[in-house]
């Protein structure tokens, strides 16, 4: 959850007022609450603009392999292995040998 630091006071009407406890009451929020969705909702933080050219970068963007969840795990272990491995071996070159 980010910080809140900045308040804001507004003037609503009668009709404003009963419409956001109604939608806080529903969501089980505050009103402030629903006024920050409302404002994010309407004023977000990147641009309509920007979410179409972020889009359109990911359509141009290579196509790469679609990897099961199981078989990315598996493919992480083995490495992790690996570099376990290695370190042990280079760690058994660098000691003197005591024999």
């Amino acid at each position: 959850m980010r910080m809140l630091k900045e308040r804001l006071q507004i003037l609503v009407d009668s009709e404003q007022r009963r419409r956001l406890d109604v939608e806080a009451r529903r969501r089980g929020v505050s009103v402030g609450a629903v006024v920050r969705d409302a404002i994010e909702a309407q004023l977000p933080a990147v641009s309509r603009e920007e979410r179409i050219e972020a889009i359109e970068a990911m359509k141009r963007a290579p196509r790469v392999a679609h990897i099961p969840p199981d078989e990315l795990r598996r493919m992480i272990d083995e490495s992790h292995e690996e570099e376990i491995l290695k370190g042990a071996d280079a760690g058994a070159r660098g000691r003197p040998d005591n024999s």
